[in-house]
């Protein structure tokens, strides 16, 4: 019987076996809850043979087909992502893994999990609202527990350095400061429910396209200070039990037997604590990805090779991978396990789901991600007591749609939209069974309310010049491993729009959408709503907001660009018909991404980053700015000028005088304030430190430099609205995670 043989049939007994088996008679102290996770994970570990170490590390795929799928685990739970065997005869729990992010997903099959979905991670981010961040993890961690998973591979932070990125809409934009807080408080709510969630993608995984084989090129401090520092944000912010390596290579080596990335930065200079799990398909070796810092192996048949079983098992006996390596992969895993509690609280499938509480925690954030773009004339709200009502496209008289992939979360019921393609992955498309059209209907009950599907814009521009409002629903889905061809709307939809605005001087344009689009029309359209794909409830969410029912307080978490000729990189690197193709995807922007990229090189933006309207006016006063023991606390009021209560996002970003920085100005804070007409309110934002400092590579410190700094108090990054001053900062030197080294506590 071969190595890999043997494991398999290891795998198949674990899983036949209870719990607890033999566990009544054998002391274990590592089931102490009073004892730290560090020294369960070492007791537990001083326990194992080491076959039941090697189990640990080799993780199968779930669902019942993949590449080189050669054994059906059947303790594994249908359609899911992935499964690793417990140790039943020391107490230690299976891991059960789902693909996730927006919700629990499914693999695609005959009978995917319907489970609540959370709207696009892209629209949580333009709620600049790190509450509602946790509120979803928190349910989404709720459903993955009652389903029977104990792992959610959640927490997708990488930077849209490329708006045609396919998986946009599940990250959480261009910055790295919101979107490390975003992100973090969505896995510390994820991880509120006894669960280990991951970080995703480590690191530089920025496009689909050859995404298994491109080179992401970029220099040590501006990885460090963009892409790295969201998900070193984010990992303080939510504190993972597991960061999940990425396709592709940077700056050479594999992401997945990166020694720069895993063991420098990851594990020795951030200090995490958790384990390093590959993404499905990322691992190409043994003794590199097991030395530079991988500790399991995930979704094995989607590999070249069983990397982690029988040849791991071998190289450790040779010595090409130390015993204490092993030792250290096997004791990270269980650190997690008992750090987040899984062990302590087994999952149990089929548990109870209020689907209604859960709908209404995504209807919520959908309400306040939308983003409103452009409202000429005051045309929205819309009037209850409107006569007619025109509604062309997107299919709205039937659901709100989803992106594609592996996060996809279906629906209760299936998909409100039959045979749209493409039927196989990364699809199938799926639009969530909330029709606006519906919910347009129960808020205007009084209206006459048309349905068109857009098919022919001729007669879709009758209907429009026949009512009293138009409202046109724009679509663009994109999905995992696959990048947008453009920005352009798909299906001669620009068109369409186009021609219902012409017919009708009061349109509203509402975008399903994946990420930033371009519009052509935006000068003919009356007033533009960024719904994003906006989840479970999406079209009552959508409704509601059209209706003045919720303020719109979305602002934009990343640069919409007037023309792909701003992009720093204007025609997308690689071949999507030769998806293995090596190739280098050169970063030189550094970490000038978004609107530091537009800062730098004065271009002028369709929308800017942090860019939104509202229904009432806000006016910012009394801005001050106090150095005190080492932090920088910025104090201003808010005020509501306007008619009716909303919330507003107040942004501060720093510009310095006569420090270089990558760009001329940072978000360094933000806070989002929730007023009625009239009310005023006085906020205090402390700045996190690194937001003020340059990163020195050598010596790996902060460090900020003595003069002077413009605040700014904006409501986008344009600085619409704006408000400055000047303060005097002091030299400071600080670590990795912003805290003041010894010698300059006290300056």
């Amino acid at each position: 019987m071969n190595t890999l043989s043997k494991h398999a049939l290891a795998v198949a007994m674990a899983a036949a076996l209870p719990l607890w088996a033999g566990a009544a008679d054998t002391p274990k102290p590592w089931l102490d809850r009073t004892l730290g996770a560090g020294q369960r994970a070492t007791l537990a570990l001083k326990e194992m043979t080491q076959e039941e170490k090697l189990q640990w590390v080799y993780g199968y795929f779930g669902a019942d087909f993949a590449p080189k799928k050669t054994i059906k685990i059947a303790a594994a739970l249908p359609s899911s992502a992935g499964y690793i065997p417990g140790v039943p005869r020391l107490g230690l729990p299976a891991l059960f893994e789902t693909d996730a992010g927006i919700g629990v997903a499914s693999q695609a099959s005959a009978n995917p999990r319907e489970r609540t979905a959370l709207p696009s991670g892209l629209a949580t981010a333009a709620t600049w609202n790190p509450r509602l961040a946790y509120q979803g993890g928190a349910m989404i961690g709720y459903e993955a527990r009652a389903s029977g998973f104990n792992v959610m591979l959640a927490g997708g932070v990488n930077l849209m350095r490329d708006p045609r990125n396919g998986r946009n809409f599940e990250y959480a934009g261009e910055d790295p400061l919101l979107s490390g807080i975003m992100v973090g408080q969505a896995i510390k709510g994820i991880q509120s429910n006894r669960l280990i969630s991951t970080i995703k993608h480590f690191a530089l995984n920025n496009q689909e396209t050859g995404r298994t084989e491109l080179d992401a090129r970029i220099g040590n401090v501006a990885a460090r200070t963009s892409d790295l520092l969201a998900m070193q944000l984010a990992i303080e912010q939510g504190d993972p039990g597991s960061v999940m390596c990425a396709y592709n290579r940077v700056n050479g080596p594999y992401a997945c037997e990166n020694a720069w990335l895993l063991n420098e930065v990851l594990k020795q200079d951030w200090g995490y604590k958790g384990y390093v799990m590959s993404d499905w398909g990322a691992v190409h070796s043994t003794v590199a990805s097991a030395n530079n810092g991988l500790d399991q192996q995930s979704g094995s048949e989607f590999d070249k090779s069983p990397y982690f079983a029988g040849a791991l098992e071998e190289a450790v006996k040779t010595g090409a991978v130390p015993q204490a390596r092993l030792d250290d992969m096997v004791y990270r895993i269980l650190f997690a396990m008992f750090d987040k509690g899984v062990v302590d609280h087994p999952v149990k499938p089929d548990g109870a789901i209020d689907f209604a509480a859960h709908g209404l925690v995504s209807r919520l954030d959908a309400e306040e991600g939308m983003v409103l773009l452009k409202n000429a004339h005051r045309t929205l709200p819309l009037r209850k007591d409107v006569k007619t009502i025109a509604v062309i496209g997107g299919h709205a008289d039937k659901g709100v749609l989803s992106g594609g992939g592996s996060s996809q979360v279906y629906p209760i019921g299936g998909s409100a939209v039959k045979g749209l393609l493409p039927a196989t992955w990364p699809g199938p498309v799926v639009y969530h069974p909330s029709a606006p059209v519906t919910e347009i209907g129960k808020l205007a009950p009084g209206a006459k309310v048309v349905f068109d599907s857009g098919a022919d814009p001729a007669a879709a521009a009758r209907l429009a010049a026949s009512a009293d409002a138009a409202i046109v629903f724009g679509t663009h889905w994109i999905g995992e491993a696959n990048d947008a061809v453009d920005l352009s709307l798909p299906d001669r939809q620009d068109a369409l729009i186009a021609a219902v605005a012409g017919a009708n001087p009061r349109t509203v344009v509402v975008l399903e959408t994946g990420g930033p689009v371009l519009m052509p029309w935006l000068d003919q359209a009356a007033a533009v709503l960024q719904a994003w794909y906006p989840g479970t409830r999406g079209g009552e969410a959508i409704a509601r907001v059209l209706f003045g029912d919720v303020n719109p307080s979305g602002h934009l978490p990343a640069t919409f660009p007037a023309s792909l000729a701003q992009l720093p990189r204007p025609v997308l690197d690689g071949d999507p018909a030769r998806p293995q193709m090596q190739f280098t995807v050169d970063y030189h922007e550094g970490a000038a991404v978004g609107y530091k990229w537009f800062d730098l090189k004065k271009h002028k933006p369709l929308f800017p980053f942090g860019h939104g309207l509202s229904y009432t006016e806000f006016a910012y006063s009394g801005l001050v700015g106090d150095y005190r023991n080492g932090q920088l606390q910025v104090r201003f009021k808010v005020s509501n000028t306007g008619k009716v209560a909303g919330k507003d996002v107040a942004q501060l970003y720093v510009a310095p005088l006569d420090a270089r920085w990558e760009a001329p100005r940072r978000l360094a804070g933000w806070d989002k304030v929730d007023l009625q007409p009239g009310e005023s309110r006085d906020v205090t934002l402390t700045v996190e430190p690194r937001m003020l400092a340059v990163l020195d590579g050598p010596s790996k410190t902060w460090r900020i430099a003595r003069g002077k700094y413009k605040l700014i108090l904006a409501q986008d990054a344009a600085g619409t609205g704006a408000s400055s001053i000047m303060v005097d900062l002091p030299a400071r030197s600080l670590d990795l995670h912003g805290k003041a080294l010894p010698s300059t506590r006290k300056r």
